[in-house]
């Protein structure tokens, strides 16, 4: 059978190999090279262009490359009724708590404020926060949000989560719905954004939500850049409402170079780095599913149409 590889992200050649050398008597092509579209029956891709997919008719299997699935879903000619599957990536999930831990700590810590007084030739003492006294907000409770939750408390952050159902984690005090959304972030001193981008999500951290945050909260959104309205974001910069924000994804990638997340003083911008599959390490999880696939047998990690992840 033909397996379809689109994408922009990765090295697709090295991907290529990776399944033949899992599954020799697989088909691959690598887009735009696709041959008879009839052919295609499994289609792995990252952000594939509008239309592409709907282009192969015998298409029984769309795999994405990673976890997050909004671009695909973002297709308005996606052929829904094809299973849609993803990536769980233990080694992508360390990878991801490493970044939020080193982030949190760098606001914990000080770390931009000691920066600038070296800069400044300044020997100012700067009064430590106890732990126990910082409340660590996550919004997304996945496998993502679970590790870095529990990575997290083992330095004694106070815990808080929230979510579209109720998750419970120990060590975490867990909000859920719409309804509890207010009162989450209200306690947060540090807000950390691990949500899935669903129509429900796009923009939700906004101006109003933005405004429920204790004065002097940090931002760390490692998610979507669409989670994020950017005007108000620096608004609640430049007001001195937030103390600072750490991005890794943003609304256009790259960052255009006149965007002032560059160069705010306020910002930490990382370039959507923050954590990535590796061929070797997915792709037997990937050529599982076809297989899968070919023998009708269970889709493993399948998107719900309905709720976007």
């Amino acid at each position: 059978m033909a397996v379809l590889i689109y994408t922009k992200a990765h090295d697709p050649a090295e991907w290529a190999d990776e399944f033949r050398k899992l599954a020799p008597d697989l088909d691959i092509r690598l887009h735009p090279n696709t041959g008879n579209p009839n052919e295609i029956e499994a289609a792995v891709v990252a952000k594939p262009p509008h239309g592409l997919l709907k282009s192969f008719p015998n298409l029984k299997l769309i795999h994405a490359f990673g976890a997050g699935v909004d671009a695909i879903l973002a297709d308005p000619t996606l052929p829904r009724h094809v299973p849609l599957t993803r990536v769980i990536d233990d080694r992508l999930t360390v990878a991801m708590t490493e970044y939020v831990l080193l982030h949190v700590l760098r606001f914990h810590r000080q770390v931009d404020a000691m920066a600038a007084n070296q800069r400044s030739k300044s020997w100012k003492w700067l009064p430590p926060v106890d732990a126990a006294e910082r409340v660590i907000g996550i919004m997304g409770m996945g496998t993502l949000g679970v590790a870095a939750a529990q990575k997290l408390s083992q330095f004694g952050f106070q815990l808080v989560s929230w979510s579209r159902s109720l998750k419970a984690v120990d060590g975490v005090t867990s909000f859920h719905g719409e309804e509890h959304l207010d009162s989450f972030l209200r306690l947060c001193n540090v807000l950390i954004c691990l949500l899935p981008l669903t129509p429900q999500t796009r923009g939700i951290i906004s101006r109003r939500t933005l405004s429920l945050l204790p004065r002097g909260a940090y931002i760390i959104n490692a998610a979507r850049g669409g989670h994020v309205v950017e005007a108000d974001l620096l608004h609640a910069l430049d007001s001195e409402w937030l103390s600072g924000a750490t991005l890794d994804v943003f609304d256009e990638e790259p960052l255009r170079d006149n965007h002032p997340f560059w160069t705010h003083p306020k910002v930490t911008v990382t370039p959507h780095n923050a954590a990535d599959s590796i061929a070797a390490q997915v792709a037997p999880q990937i050529v599982d599913n076809i297989r899968r696939m070919q023998q009708g047998l269970p889709l493993l990690r399948q998107v719900d149409y309905g709720r976007g992840y």
